[in-house]
């Protein structure tokens, strides 16, 4: 059985971030990925995407971004080309195409033995780093439609051209949902979008983008006991496509693009839609207020020198209002010739080949900044993990030298 000191799992940018720290303590390491290097960016996103935050937050431990456009919106191809630079530059000791079947805690009770693709793995150290997009999530109103519609997950959607032909339903009105609602209505595709909570944002406001207004007021850093789940607003509507646009459902809607409710039900080939569009759109544009307000309130506090505003529209005038924000209660798909429907419902967490006890029944990981009750064994990367940015790719960082610093003994528990 090979044995190794401390073992990463997942090769993207958490578990490089991780590798780096530890390499820089000189600790005997090694990086397991079931495919290539940042594969989720090689295949999990759609042809177009473009890097939501700009590219001065390309930033890893030991590596800024070192490009000519620091506000411009990376493509995803890029984001590829800067982990897989990376990778290179720190050394790190990935082994890739090394699926891990299974971990378990080892039977003398001292660290943990890894059921790999290649075979069985010893390690006194775990850190799981396979991030928080794993497994779609969809409704069980999958099994509804007819059998001939095509549906595809957000994770799976590539372009309107891989789609057959006719009306396209998304499901799902985060920044994936909006980002696709948008490019589909941009390829002349006559589209309907299903809207849930969300929270508007201004791309740019007094000369700076939304994400270096989140990290000067502190959003960025809060952690989870600043903000418990419950009280945690949705992540912000924002997109990298055409140079970083501002996400407008109303201006969408006036372009073409048929809003709807959030979806109830699927029965006798049609979709359900509850009539609560008006209101959740007014709730998303009192976030958008409240976002500017606290701009303008920070500015005032601080003595920030920066553009005067406002630079934005006022979101709360009817001129946007069209025929296609009217309720719609429900949507026939042989009528309405619906060819595909894009579920971007989310992801939810797949532990399933962790046969230790640090996973609740909800699927979630018992953790305390990564550390969880079973000494040696952490996590790294998921959504507000520690704090808002544990997730992000400038954001890793902190928590992977945290827990570098444990495995070192340098912090007590």
């Amino acid at each position: 059985m090979e044995r190794v000191e401390t073992v990463i799992i997942g090769g993207g940018q958490a578990g490089l971030a991780m590798s780096y720290h530890l390499g820089q303590r000189g600790r005997e390491h090694l990086v397991l990925e079931r495919a290539r290097v940042a594969e989720r960016w090689r295949s999990e996103r759609w042809d177009s995407l473009h890097f939501q935050f700009p590219n001065w937050s390309l930033a890893l431990p030991g590596q800024d971004y070192a490009g000519d456009e620091p506000e411009g919106f990376a493509h995803k191809d890029e984001v590829v080309r800067f982990i897989e630079y990376y990778a290179s530059r720190i050394a790190a000791p990935v082994r890739i195409g090394v699926d891990v079947t299974a971990l378990r805690c080892a039977p003398s009770g001292v660290g943990f033995e890894l059921m790999t693709s290649a075979g069985c793995i010893a390690a006194r150290h775990v850190v799981i780093a396979t991030g928080p997009y794993q497994r779609p999530r969809l409704p069980r109103w999958t099994q509804e439609p007819p059998a001939d519609l095509v549906q595809v997950h957000a994770r799976d959607y590539r372009s309107s051209q891989a789609l057959p032909d006719g009306t396209v339903v998304v499901i799902g009105s985060g920044a994936s949902g909006c980002q696709i609602a948008d490019e589909l209505l941009e390829a002349g595709r006559r589209t309907f979008l299903s809207v849930g909570r969300h929270r508007r944002v201004p791309r740019r406001y007094r000369g700076h983008d939304v994400f270096w207004w989140r990290r000067e007021m502190g959003e960025l850093d809060r952690s989870v006991d600043d903000m418990p789940a419950h009280v945690r607003p949705p992540p912000p509507l924002v997109t990298g496509a055409h140079g970083g646009y501002e996400v407008n459902l109303r201006r969408s809607a006036a372009r073409g693009l048929r809003l709807c409710g959030h979806l109830t039900g699927v029965a006798d080939n049609k979709l359900a839609w509850a009539e609560d569009l008006q209101e959740t759109l007014r709730t998303g544009d009192q976030h958008y207020r409240a976002f500017i307000s606290e701009i303008d309130a920070h500015v005032a506090r601080t003595g920030l020198d920066v553009q005067q505003g406002p630079e934005v529209e006022d979101v709360s005038v009817d001129h946007l209002h069209s025929a296609r924000l009217e309720s719609l209660r429900t949507l026939d798909l042989h009528s309405e010739h619906v060819g595909a429907v894009i579920w971007a419902t989310g992801y939810a967490l797949d532990f399933s080949w962790i046969k230790i006890p640090v996973v609740n029944a909800a699927g979630m990981p018992q953790q305390r900044r990564g550390a969880t009750s079973v000494p040696g064994l952490y996590f790294l990367g998921l959504q507000w993990m520690h704090k808002a940015k544990s997730s992000f790719l400038c954001g890793v960082g902190e928590d992977a030298e945290y827990i570098a610093a444990r495995i070192m003994g340098d912090v007590s528990r």
